[in-house]
């Protein structure tokens, strides 16, 4: 097998859609030796920050000399991404050879019970990060958290970065209900640390972690003491990074006894955290700056907008804009209009894209003072701004990814992408 049939195979497992529920994975998992038992983990949910929560803890167990495995998605351009040891993405030869490795055992499940492919690629991961012999691995949830596939893991820590609006369609249509599923990660006895602001999404939370018997740490950027906030800031933009960060500290604090890390090694793992996509920005050779934020939801569109006015503040910047369809992009739209002058809107490369044109406008209706122009690709943007100092590109970490690709900040995996694709299946 080679690695583009290997890609078409999990291609092919997209057209099983999305199964929320354990009973597939764990029976998986057993098959593939339960490699899960053979692991330490923090198991990480939330419906904004879990990647660059996972990011810091990551960086600073690594700091610390640990061996690191790193589960997250969706991936920006190479699949490869969803499976790190160190920040090293899993070889192209070893994803060959799991694949190969698991293609009898997906024979073992009915044809009318197909695994999915996150199921899939849950346990691949588990397998891969067993035999690298991971000291530790950062787990985050796929979606939700309940009946989600990760969540056959027991964790040494539960993290709940925050609870907000999106997948309300499979999540809930309330914060209540959101959280309930979010909080579907806590382990009877398990510590869970939670940066859950909103009153009724913390409720369900903590009724939970009483239930289970958890402790719980309820984390506030505020909460970490402010010279040492200062000292361990981290790298990436954004006031809500500083909560990331206090999350990700507390989290490191509350797993001391368990898994030392001297302060030197938080300082220096925090320092050198590294996560693309998330108000990146990006200084091209001729001096134009791009700004790369995958704010998919209404509370990333509020973050985003947050750091363009406390750390771009004299310069007005061209939006480059795409979203799908089933996210909340009108009040999205609504939130960054007032922050252009300029708005290109452009399609998503996924069959669930937004239409530029309602995009546009939805744009026009909040910023009609704006130059606003629908666009038939990405590049046709991106060209049309080439002339611009600043520009920022946002809506979806898809747009994002497509963005990086082709300016040649990430290595090339043609059709990759579009493994991040999914529906409600069975």
């Amino acid at each position: 097998m080679t690695y583009a049939e290997a890609i078409q195979f999990l291609y092919g497992l997209q057209l099983f859609g999305a199964h929320f529920g354990l009973e597939n994975t764990f029976k998986l998992a057993t098959l593939a030796g339960d490699p899960q038992e053979k692991l330490r983990f923090i198991h990480v949910a939330g419906t904004n920050g879990k990647g660059s929560t996972c990011a810091m803890l990551e960086s600073i167990y690594r700091a610390a000399g640990l061996r690191v495995g790193l589960f997250t998605s969706p991936h920006l351009v190479s699949f490869r991404e969803r499976m790190q040891v160190n920040r090293q993405l899993i070889p192209e030869s070893e994803l060959v050879r799991l694949v190969e490795e698991f293609q009898p055992r997906l024979r073992q499940f009915p044809g009318d019970n197909h695994l999915t492919l996150f199921e899939v690629v849950t346990v691949m991961a588990l397998k891969y990060f067993a035999e690298q012999k991971c000291d530790l691995v950062i787990w985050e949830t796929g979606l939700g958290g309940r009946l989600d596939a990760t969540n056959i893991v027991t964790p040494l820590a539960s993290v709940i970065t925050n609870i907000g609006f999106d997948h309300q369609q499979w999540l809930g249509d309330t914060l209540e209900k959101i959280a309930a599923e979010k909080a579907g990660i806590i382990k009877p006895g398990v510590p869970v640390l939670t940066a859950a602001a909103a009153p009724e999404a913390l409720a369900v939370i903590e009724d939970i972690a009483h239930e289970k018997n958890a402790v719980l740490r309820v984390v506030m950027a505020k909460a970490v003491e402010p010279g040492l906030a200062g000292k361990l800031a981290p790298p990436l933009l954004g006031e809500h990074q500083q909560t990331n960060a206090a999350l990700a500290l507390a989290t490191v604090e509350a797993l001391q006894q368990q898994i030392p890390v001297a302060a030197e090694n938080i300082r220096a793992g925090l320092a050198a955290v590294d996560w693309p996509g998330r108000l990146q920005l990006l200084t091209r050779p001729d001096g134009r700056r791009i700004l790369l934020d995958g704010a998919h939801n209404v509370d990333g569109a509020r973050a985003l907008r947050t750091a363009l006015e406390k750390h771009f503040d004299t310069l007005r910047p061209v939006l480059v804009f795409g979203a799908l369809a089933d996210k909340q992009w009108p009040e999205i739209c609504r939130t960054l209009a007032p922050l252009a002058g300029k708005i290109f809107t452009v399609p998503v490369a996924s069959g669930r894209t937004a239409d530029p044109r309602e995009l546009a406008a939805a744009f026009r209706s909040a910023n009609p003072a704006a130059e606003i122009l629908a666009c038939k690709s990405l590049a046709a943007a991106l060209i049309a701004s080439k002339e611009e100092p600043f520009i920022v590109v946002t809506g979806s970490l898809y747009l994002v990814g497509e963005t990086l690709e082709g300016l040649g900040q990430f290595p090339a995996e043609a059709g990759e992408r579009g493994l991040n694709e999914w529906s409600a299946g069975r």
